[in-house]
């Protein structure tokens, strides 16, 4: 008689968090930062869902291989089929194992066929496993929010793609780019996010079912198998007592790079967001207040908060890279850390990924405010044109720097302007007429050379 497995179907957004019991873990992210389908696959009663979906799959391969009697096997099925947290939470607080208490509150509902459940199998056979689903079914929530990301910056690049601005190094005027050419960089960086993220997913989505030190003593591979094919998972080629721990620390240190991407681009935003600057601007809600004192104040809290939870994940790749190196075949001090890391960390990426798209997508850009800042020093960002315009007539490269700094010298202590100043130094009119300096600070020149940028990027399109 065949009877369905249980169906572990990954959680769709239900808009609203679910309450949470406190076995075995504890909650590790607050209801301000959760995203509810995460809640769902970090969740008590997913977890011990799956933890019996794994213990079934291994019944039901001993018995393909004679192991288990059918009549056993069918009494399994049928019985096993719903967990119990409140009984299993009841028991680890006697036994201080939480699997055994879980296996405890599964086979009291049996009859003798519960001997068959855990069979050849190690507690890490069933927790290592386990947690290569939920952390595939992780991962992917934050890809689609990166997607998200990706979308907004890529219509911001070429919404922008002709939007002139100052660009700075050292935070000081150093020649013109466009917005659109700053966000493409931000699009192409999210890219390289995604291709990793993708990568590590990958690494991650492996189970074992292979005993007490992973060598398939009492456990066939014929039964590991056939749970992690049934799971969606590859066999551990090489496990222990758990799969190493590198396959979890590139996923964590994958989730930290794109916080550190998060944050390289917010933190522009709260640069351009200055009162000095005043380039763009984070969406700020009609009855939105920025400070309890001072009525005027928008501040850019969105983006600082996003560099706050990209430290939290710079953190947890910490630990994820110090769970590494276990003793011998297995000990359990990567086991405690875990049990806050692995939530913590995606949903951290997941919630920052979102926030961050919040931001471009209702990102109010300046365009005016950019072109004025542009002029501020008064043709000062075309210096090097004019250096290599000198060095192209015959100068000496070192002498046409010291005629071109001195121009910029003389504006920045007197009244005049740097093109007054380039236009009447003697040193650079032996080397380059009106017409010359004119051609040297021309905008469009400047900027020419983006679209090999775009075309690079694939970002040829009109904006939407």
């Amino acid at each position: 008689m065949a009877l369905p497995l249980p169906s572990l179907a990954p959680p769709r957004p239900t808009g609203k968090s679910s309450s949470r019991a406190a076995f075995a873990y504890p909650c590790r992210v607050i209801d301000r930062y959760a995203l509810p389908e995460l809640r769902e696959l970090f969740g008590e009663r997913r977890r011990l869902e799956l933890w019996l979906r794994i213990e079934l799959l291994a019944v039901e391969a001993l018995n393909r291989e004679g192991v288990v009697p059918d009549e056993d096997w069918e009494r399994i099925r049928a019985a096993a089929t719903q967990v119990d947290p409140d009984r299993a939470r009841e028991i680890e607080r006697e036994s201080q194992h939480d699997v055994l208490a879980f296996l405890r509150s599964v086979t009291e509902r049996l009859g003798p066929e519960g001997r068959w459940l855990h069979h050849g199998l190690t507690s890490s056979d069933v927790l290592d496993t386990a947690t290569a689903v939920v952390l595939r079914d992780a991962s992917r929530v934050v890809e689609d929010e990166l997607e998200r990301l990706g979308q907004v910056t890529r219509h911001l690049a070429l919404s922008h793609r002709s939007t002139p601005m100052v660009g700075r190094s050292h935070a000081i005027h150093a020649e013109p780019i466009t917005f659109g050419f700053k966000a493409a960089g931000w699009y192409a960086e999210l890219q390289r996010d995604a291709e990793r993220l993708t990568r590590a997913r990958e690494g991650i989505s492996v189970g074992k079912v292979s005993g007490a030190v992973g060598t398939h003593a009492n456990v066939s591979v014929a039964v590991e198998r056939h749970v992690c094919e049934s799971l969606g998972l590859r066999p551990d080629p090489a496990a222990t007592q758990v799969v190493s721990r590198d396959r979890h620390a590139e996923i964590v240190t994958a989730l930290a790079i794109l916080g550190g991407t998060l944050e390289r681009i917010t933190t522009e935003v709260r640069h351009l967001q200055r009162t000095e600057v005043g380039e763009a601007f984070e969406p700020f809600g009609a009855g939105q207040q920025g400070s309890s004192a001072m009525p005027h104040k928008r501040n850019p809290v969105l983006a600082e908060r996003v560099a706050g939870l990209a430290r939290l994940l710079r953190a947890d790749a910490l630990v994820a890279l110090e769970n590494m190196p276990l003793w011998h075949e297995r000990d359990i001090s990567h086991s405690s850390a875990e049990r806050f890391l692995f939530e913590r960390a995606f949903g951290v990426a997941a919630y920052a990924t979102r926030t961050t798209a919040t931001i471009l997508d209702g990102l109010e850009v300046d365009s005016d405010r950019m072109a004025a800042n542009l002029e501020h020093s008064d043709g000062m960002v075309y210096s090097e044109a004019l250096l290599l315009a000198m060095v192209a007539r015959g100068a000496d490269r070192q002498e046409a720097y010291r005629l071109v700094q001195g121009a910029a010298r003389r504006s920045w202590s007197g009244d005049s302007s740097f093109r007054d100043e380039v236009r009447r130094d003697e040193g650079i009119a032996r080397w380059l007429g009106a017409a010359d300096v004119e051609r040297a600070m021309d905008l469009e020149h400047h900027l020419a050379g983006i679209a090999d940028t775009y075309r690079a990027l694939g970002l040829e399109e009109a904006p939407e």
